[in-house]
């Protein structure tokens, strides 16, 4: 009633084309061509204003999602991988031995910020999303994104957890400080390893989700992830090759993972 009743003559429309049979096609076109003339001229061009309206926003919305920076994205991947490779030959120990102890205890701060209870929070998280969006029946686009970052960074987490440690087998720093020896053992490491950084990677891939959807949270959301691979380093958890790589596996799971996202909204 709202909307159709600003366009009286349009229902005119509406009903003479659920009138009974027409005789013939003259009286048929007769009786067309009568409503139209009486559609009012000002209706008409509210009419195409809605539908200019449409294209525009469609526009828009296309201008506003670009394209993945797909160039940049395989430089910046060379340039962390032999930033990683240098970083492990020539800084990772001498940097360990210069700020090992540097925090004092770190125990209960690492207790307050293990995988586990990072893990559980993005979990429940993720959870209460999915609930609202069954129960409501939609979720904001942050909501969304929100989501889609949880469940990014906790498959990202495993796979890196499960496979990538177990392949590169790299001692953490308490060990290397006490006389292991920091290299690569293939295939013979376990979840305790330290190369790439668990953390980072949590933390990336959650990041680069929002860093795709919202380009306006890169530099913020960079700022972050610098922050928190000092800290991994400064309170002997990591190594500067061990955050480099994880944070460039996290942060490229959560740019694909955005993009697969937008190209389904599509």
């Amino acid at each position: 009633m709202g909307r159709m009743g600003r366009f009286p003559s349009i229902m005119k429309l509406s009903s003479l084309a659920r009138t009974g049979p027409v005789h013939n096609d003259a009286e048929a076109s007769e009786g067309w061509q009568g409503a139209v003339k009486r559609v009012p001229l000002r209706e008409i061009r509210l009419l195409q204003n809605v539908g200019s309206s449409r294209q525009h926003g469609g526009r828009a919305m296309e201008r506003n999602t670009q394209r993945f920076p797909f160039l940049t994205w395989l430089l910046s991947l060379l340039v962390c991988t032999l930033a990683v490779a240098l970083a492990f030959v020539y800084l990772d120990v001498p940097i360990a031995h210069r700020v090992y102890g540097l925090l004092g205890s770190t125990e209960s701060l690492g207790k307050g910020f293990a995988s586990a209870v990072l893990l559980a929070i993005e979990g429940s998280a993720a959870l209460a999303l999915v609930c609202t969006r069954i129960t409501r029946g939609h979720l904001s686009r942050f909501g969304e994104a929100t989501a889609l970052a949880c469940l990014t960074s906790i498959c990202a987490y495993a796979i890196n957890d499960s496979t990538l440690k177990f392949f590169f087998g790299v001692p953490n720093p308490s060990a290397v400080l006490h006389g292991t020896r920091h290299a690569f053992e293939l295939l013979a490491g376990s979840s305790s390893s330290s190369f790439p950084s668990g953390h980072m990677v949590l933390a990336g891939a959650f990041a680069g989700v929002f860093m795709r959807l919202y380009r306006s949270s890169i530099l913020p959301l960079s700022l972050l992830l610098l922050t928190a691979a000092v800290l991994l380093i400064v309170g002997d958890w990591h190594f500067v090759s061990d955050v480099i790589a994880g944070s460039v596996l996290g942060v490229s799971a959560g740019l694909l993972a955005g993009e697969v996202w937008l190209a389904h909204s599509k």
